[in-house]
């Protein structure tokens, strides 16, 4: 077992394991600590806990310390740096002509790289623009493309549930989601429907899909024959979410519903 912390670097990020180094941190305080791209600083999301070898990718990296007032005012200081690169790079892109826009624009916390993230549609040849970007701010540049996905996530905005978007308020990461999802949940197939601000299919699709496909597998298929205390039966409908099934029974010729346990515990589905 090894003693960690979870640690998030963005809002709704990943969480990364990091070893405490003997210090006992609580949940919601910042940290400074050691990451594949440098020293970092983050929001404790985990406080001190036990974790089995099969959670973690060792070596853990240590804490450096618990943040101070003076690394949250580079923080600060790094969001006003960022914000005029982000008007910088804007216009060396115009001045460039490169079909692509800029999302959002990060500094490393000791300040040793300049982040920029943009979309577009294809591939860009932005070499020039990374030769006037690092004569400019006099460090390491790093153009890095992403989807629409993480483009939402990052600029965030209201969904059509009128809540903020899941992705940029606790999702940690993207999870397939499919077409096939919104008809098994009987959803409307319009794109406009089912899909979020991103212009692709709702995560929230994803979330009471193993509950449709448990209930599927339970209850019999539209077409099927089956038995009922009526007799015998055509599956003309089904309410996936409370389990129900309605049956057509041809004589006398009508249409019941029966809750899935009502048909079950008296043995009638025959299958």
């Amino acid at each position: 077992m090894y003693e960690v912390i979870g640690v998030r670097f963005k809002k709704a990020g990943k969480i990364y394991y990091f070893s405490p180094g003997g210090l006992h941190i609580e949940k919601e305080q910042w940290v400074v600590v050691e990451t594949a791209r440098g020293v970092e600083f983050g929001k404790v999301v985990l406080a001190n806990k036990q974790v089995s070898g099969d959670d973690v990718v060792l070596p853990l990296k240590k804490v450096i310390r618990i943040a101070n007032q003076e690394d949250k005012d580079i923080i600060a200081k790094n969001k006003e740096l960022a914000h005029k690169a982000y008007e910088v790079c804007t216009a060396k892109i115009a001045e460039h002509n490169l079909d692509m826009k800029l999302v959002d624009v990060e500094y490393t916390f000791d300040r040793n790289k300049v982040l920029f993230y943009f979309t577009a549609d294809g591939r860009i040849d932005f070499r020039d623009l990374v030769k006037d970007l690092a004569s400019i701010f006099r460090t390491r540049i790093e153009l890095r493309q992403i989807g629409v996905r993480d483009e939402a996530k990052m600029l965030g905005g209201i969904g059509p549930c009128g809540r903020v978007l899941c992705c940029s308020s606790f999702l940690g990461d993207f999870e397939p989601v499919s077409i096939k999802m919104a008809k098994d949940q009987n959803l409307s197939l319009n794109p406009a429907k089912i899909s979020g601000l991103c212009g692709r299919l709702m995560c929230c699709l994803k979330y009471e899909n193993d509950h449709y496909e448990t209930a599927k597998k339970e209850l019999p298929d539209i077409g099927e024959i089956i038995k009922t205390p009526e007799g015998k039966g055509k599956v003309v409908g089904l309410n996936i979410l409370e389990r129900l099934v309605q049956v057509n029974i041809p004589e006398p010729q009508n249409t019941l519903e029966y809750s899935l346990e009502e048909l079950v515990e008296e043995g009638y589905i025959i299958g």
